[in-house]
């Protein structure tokens, strides 16, 4: 079984403890996700009681692309794009080149509590595409050219995408791996 769910912010990736977690949505039993996505952050979220699947998926040697909406405080250059595409240098190791695109923008949900606006400081929105997952590796990348995320939502993982689901809404999909 592949489940297709859509995080909402604050919601922590795992099925007990404190706050808002996954076993609050989802009440099937032994699903566990496929990979993270950071309390702050929202969106896709591949969950399956598959083993060998969710190891397909989480694993970086398989590269699996994951694609983000990005929200980040100023407007990039085509240099920071250039940047983002040839890889970033984070804690010391370089990351994979990312896709990198300025896009519209996006036509979804509204974030609660929303994003702070700033007044005199505008905001751009990003498509970011990158084949590895180290821990909040968007947010890095965003700040150590200059940009910081003040929204994160994951729109794909390989195959699988968002589609039409709202916070808080999955729905099971077909488990092909490709």
């Amino acid at each position: 079984m592949l489940i297709r769910f859509n995080k909402p912010y604050q919601t922590h990736c795992q099925f007990s403890g404190d706050g808002e977690t996954l076993g609050q949505y989802i009440q099937i039993p032994n699903v566990y996700p496929a990979g993270r996505l950071d309390k702050d952050s929202e969106g896709l979220l591949l969950l399956t009681d598959n083993g060998k699947l969710q190891a397909q998926i989480s694993d970086p040697k398989h590269k699996l692309p994951k694609t983000y909406w990005v929200q980040v405080e100023g407007e990039p250059d085509k240099n920071a794009l250039w940047r983002l595409r040839r890889g970033i240098v984070i804690s010391g190791k370089k990351t994979l080149p990312a896709a990198a695109k300025i896009i519209p923008a996006p036509s979804i949900w509204a974030r609660q509590p929303p994003v702070r606006e700033r007044k005199h400081i505008p905001t751009q929105w990003l498509e970011l595409t990158i084949k590895e997952g180290r821990n909040r590796q968007i947010r890095h990348m965003a700040a150590a050219i200059g940009f910081p995320v003040l929204r994160l939502v994951r729109v794909a993982i390989g195959p699988w995408s968002l589609e039409d689901l709202e916070p808080g809404q999955w729905q099971q999909t077909p488990e092909s791996f490709p």
